[in-house]
């Protein structure tokens, strides 16, 4: 064992640090995936839309802001900016005149009615960005290499990953927690999970509700995609597979579940990056492996609880 760790040390810990900041990137898409079926019971399958978008648009207004000769450290809050830009037009619109006519029907349609939705903003991508890379990596840029310390030696690695990717993944877990049990609007969105029919017969307006949720999953999954802009090149299809790791995510931290989503996208995140580097072969398989054991124990979900039958 100490002899592998003296010849594979430095991969592994390469390893744990990407797989960290990956599982930064698909909990931020998770998460508002999770927020979403809590509150509106849809499991939204074009919310890996809203990732794509959101790496695009962040992007060329990137692109565009260093064309005009601005400040090198704009291209940090043109991310959050293109989230906004995304979460704040598309998730509205989505809602209100897509997703709102299909709440009180039955779950197969939803689920036909969302891959449509997913099916149409692909092409949206291809007509607005083409089908060529979209890379703009000047917030990595930005911010440099550090030397990470692990055992003896210690390893370059980009400060983008090391600091600001799972930086705005824990900002996002400890607002979301504090927003949704500390806030007025945070419990009545947790009232509305709760029990929709007695949050509006309370007077709760459950479309505001509904509205409001939905807008800021799709911020979330946006920032994500903007957040990803800058370490890897977008391409046709990358909001389809972080979708189904989303899912995988999803299922095994348990619907519903904020914190459970960070600790399954860790894991998740972990074991596809190990599978990386020390057996590509499985990189594909290792998260949906880590899914189906966690259900096979726990069907619900490693945080999921069974929820009673309201009569």
């Amino acid at each position: 064992m100490a002899d592998w760790f003296a010849d594979n040390g430095l991969l592994l810990g390469l390893a744990l640090l990407d797989g960290l900041a990956y599982a930064a990137l698909v909990f931020m898409v998770a998460v508002g995936l999770n927020l979403v079926f809590g509150v509106l019971r849809i499991l939204n399958v074009a919310h890996g839309s809203f990732f794509a978008i959101g790496g695009y648009t962040a992007a060329s207004i990137g692109a565009f802001v260093m064309a005009r000769g601005l400040p090198e450290w704009l291209a940090l809050p043109v991310l959050v900016l293109a989230a906004v830009v995304v979460g704040g037009i598309a998730g509205p619109l989505i809602e209100r005149f897509i997703l709102r006519r299909i709440y009180a029907e039955e779950p197969v349609l939803q689920l036909l009615v969302t891959f449509a939705l997913f099916m149409i903003l692909e092409d949206v991508q291809k007509l607005i960005w083409g089908v060529q890379p979209v890379h703009h990596d000047a917030a990595m840029r930005l911010l440099g290499t550090v030397d990470v310390p692990f055992g003896h030696d210690s390893i370059p690695f980009t400060a983008y990953q090391l600091y600001v990717l799972p930086g705005v993944a824990l900002f996002t877990l400890v607002g979301l927690a504090w927003f949704l049990r500390r806030t007025l609007t945070g419990r009545v969105i947790v009232a509305v999970t709760t029990d929709r029919e007695a949050a509006t017969a309370m007077g709760i307006d459950a479309k505001k509700v509904f509205l409001l949720t939905f807008t800021f999953g799709a911020a979330l999954a946006a920032l994500g995609g903007a957040l990803s802009s800058p370490t890897a090149a977008l391409v046709p299809g990358v909001g389809a597979g972080t979708m189904v790791l989303s899912f995988a995510v999803v299922a095994t931290a348990g619907l519903g579940q904020i914190e459970g989503a960070a600790i399954a996208a860790l894991m998740i995140g972990l074991g596809r990056s190990i599978a990386v580097y020390f057996l590509p072969e499985a990189e594909v398989l290792v998260p949906y492996i880590i899914m189906v054991g966690v259900l096979l124990v726990r069907p619900n979900g490693l945080f999921g609880v069974v929820e009673t039958r309201r009569i």
